[in-house]
């Protein structure tokens, strides 16, 4: 068992936050500081230094700690999983990351059929942008990441996961909607919705208007939200355009709140991938990835 005063300062140290640590671990921020105290007195010295705006940063015995720490939990996980297959069952913890449309449209039905055949498995689901479940994965905050758009990062390894569609929508009444298809160079007399920087569907438009000549530079973008609904509603309540993903808007298409536009000669597709630091996965990553894989959508 994994001393939880270790897992505390995990949370900590990753999080730089006693609140955000104590939500994540379900205990009383006064528990979070009384369990790094009894770290710093077992060892003696001090793992955190606070500063006069409630900034938290790592001491170097911090720094130590927590490269220790990681390779304590990283173990612990396959410990516990390890163990549990001895006697025909999985255990452990699992902590994965997806990128926003993952997260709100295709991982929720997987995890629960997962947890159904896996029950002794607890999942730990971080939602950010793509850039930042990126950065995540290389913090090791989490074990595997899911992300959309186009990435390259050499310190990652990436996986196909689930293909998809970015396409152009808005409001059934939207009151510019002349016709049901338009020219690529058309976008740019139309008023835009976009998601913000570092979200993965930018870096596909982007891509795509490259074939033309154009940029997002080139749209009217009158305003920029951070996350596929709040888009989605705002392109109801207004004469805006906005490019998303298909499986974001099934549900809309079919009561006819919303509709796609075809842009001729211009399709926007993509991959969903797993991202993974490179070396040998751990065996709950091979478990989850084979069983997302598997998955009937």
């Amino acid at each position: 068992m994994l001393d939880f005063r270790l897992k505390v300062f995990h949370a900590v140290a990753k999080r730089l936050n006693f609140t955000k640590a104590a939500s994540e671990l379900f205990i009383t921020q006064p528990g979070v500081t009384k369990h790094i105290r009894e770290l710093e007195n077992q060892y003696k010295v001090s793992l955190l230094k606070r500063s006069g705006n409630k900034k938290i940063t790592l001491t170097p015995a911090g720094q130590v700690l927590l490269k220790y720490t990681e390779q304590f939990v990283r173990l612990h996980n396959d410990l516990e999983y390890e163990m549990h297959q001895l006697n025909n069952d999985n255990g452990g913890e699992f902590r994965l990351g997806a990128s926003t449309t993952v997260s709100q449209y295709i991982i929720a039905p997987i995890l629960a059929d997962f947890h159904k055949q896996y029950k002794g498995i607890y999942i730990r689901l971080k939602t950010a942008n793509t850039e930042e479940i990126e950065d995540a994965l290389l913090n090791n905050e989490i074990e595997l990441g899911i992300v959309e758009g186009i990435t390259s990062n050499p310190l990652i390894k990436y996986d196909k996961f689930l293909a998809d569609e970015v396409v152009l929508v808005a409001s059934g009444k939207n009151k510019l909607v002349k016709k049901d298809s338009i020219l690529p160079h058309d976008l740019k007399t139309l008023p835009f919705v976009l998601r913000e920087a570092g979200a993965g569907t930018i870096d596909v438009l982007n891509a795509a208007l490259r074939n033309f000549d154009m940029s997002i530079s080139d749209l009217n973008v009158e305003i920029q939200l951070g996350g596929t609904e709040s888009i989605k509603s705002y392109l109801l309540h207004s004469n805006c355009f906005a490019f998303l993903s298909v499986h974001s808007i099934a549900n809309e298409l079919s009561l006819g709140q919303l509709k796609i536009i075809d842009i001729d000669g211009m399709a926007i597709e993509r991959q969903f991938s797993f991202t993974q630091t490179p070396g040998q996965p751990s065996p709950l990553v091979t478990l989850f990835t084979r069983f997302a894989k598997s998955y009937k959508q």
